[in-house]
């Protein structure tokens, strides 16, 4: 059953850097999940009891380079949530000048769905990235790291890591991943605290732990949090306590560098 939502006391103004929203209505690509309903208005008003004001609403994979729902969210009220898009090589300058104008300020390659965007795309887009100040958000897991940090090299963008970078309890400490985070982070790319439960973790999540705390040694102040609202690994009449996403980040890192992870949107997003 859902459970209460308890205020979780944040400075006020804070950011969630990824949410999803969906219209059931809307197609879906084939083969995929169909999502229920999650409208803009709801996430709204479940972060604004917890002192989050500002979304980030992410592509999900099952609308594809169809970014219809996104946009159409943004355009509520421009300006005041950003968005990271889904795009296709081709798309048009004009188009890309009017998701800009909306709100967004990044695309991204899903390398873990099985309908995930290809990353040849990123070649092609990458100049026309730069000029807008995009950057590029991977969902990836821990053994890709290496060839992001590489393909980054040459592009000159900005590299923003989903769900900590995929480094879940199964990534060992010596793992050759961290040195890939590493490289990233040389390269000044940002990890979401994000996705515990993508992780092979538990609620209260304490397994992550000491991942979290090495991701924050290594990323320094380049790190934002997002409650991965509506969390679609969850049945609707389950999902998970807002509160309860946010929690390890204050337990981990303490509340003045957690209460910098929840405003550092604001840089990363500008």
């Amino acid at each position: 059953m859902t459970v209460p939502q308890r205020p979780i006391n944040p400075p006020a103004m804070g950011w969630d850097c990824h949410v999803h929203v969906f219209d059931a209505a809307h197609p879906v690509q084939g083969g995929h999940y169909r999502p229920a309903q999650h409208d803009l208005a709801d996430i709204e008003s479940l972060a604004r009891v917890h002192g989050v004001h500002h979304l980030v609403l992410v592509q999900p994979s099952v609308y594809g380079a169809d970014n219809t729902v996104l946009l159409r969210a943004l355009a509520r009220e421009p300006g005041r949530h950003r968005g990271v898009v889904v795009v296709r090589r081709d798309i048009a300058d004009a188009e890309l000048d009017r998701m800009h104008a909306l709100g967004v300020r990044g695309v991204r390659f899903n390398l873990v769905s099985p309908v995930g965007n290809g990353l040849q795309d990123l070649t092609a887009l990458a100049p026309r990235l730069r000029e807008r100040g995009w950057h590029v958000q991977w969902y990836a897991r821990a053994e890709q790291l290496a060839s992001i940090a590489a393909l980054h090299e040459s592009t000159g963008l900005t590299a923003v890591l989903d769900h900590l970078a995929g480094l879940g309890t199964a990534t060992p400490p010596s793992d050759p991943a961290w040195t890939a985070l590493r490289q990233l982070a040389a390269q000044g790319a940002w990890v979401k605290l994000s996705g515990w439960y993508r992780l092979q973790a538990d609620a209260p999540y304490t397994q992550l732990s000491c991942n979290i705390q090495r991701v924050a040694t290594e990323m320094r102040e380049r790190l934002v949090w997002g409650s991965d609202w509506p969390h679609t690994a969850f049945s609707p009449d389950d999902l998970p306590d807002y509160a309860s996403v946010w929690q390890p980040v204050v337990d981990t890192l303490g509340d003045a560098l957690a209460a910098r992870v929840r405003a550092a949107g604001a840089v990363l997003y500008a």
